[in-house]
């Protein structure tokens, strides 16, 4: 693979992660701030370790960045530019 088939491989991998509706809504909540692993939680019904999968998958992907302090684990945008993208969406969604 060239490095320009690996960029787009990169970029690829982002919407890929971007393309769940808890991962979108987890990187929409970050995009009004840094939240804990446990607020996150609370705006999805799901269990724990399905909660630290999709915030894996962000990760991975490179859209958001963990720190961890003492028993918790806070998360924020890594891809801030991530928010406008999905704000330009909505609106082309609201033309529609």
């Amino acid at each position: 693979m060239n490095d320009k088939q690996e960029h787009i491989a990169k970029r690829a991998e982002v919407f890929k992660a971007l393309g769940h509706p808890t991962r979108l809504l987890f990187v929409m909540a970050l995009a009004e701030g840094e939240r804990c692993v446990c607020e996150l939680q609370k705006l999805v019904d799901i269990d724990p370790s399905t909660v630290s999968r999709h915030l894996g998958a962000l990760k991975h992907a490179g859209v958001v960045r963990d720190d961890k302090r003492g028993q918790q684990v806070f998360y924020s945008l890594r891809l801030p530019c991530v928010a406008g993208f999905v704000g330009c969406i909505d609106r082309a969604l609201e033309e529609r």
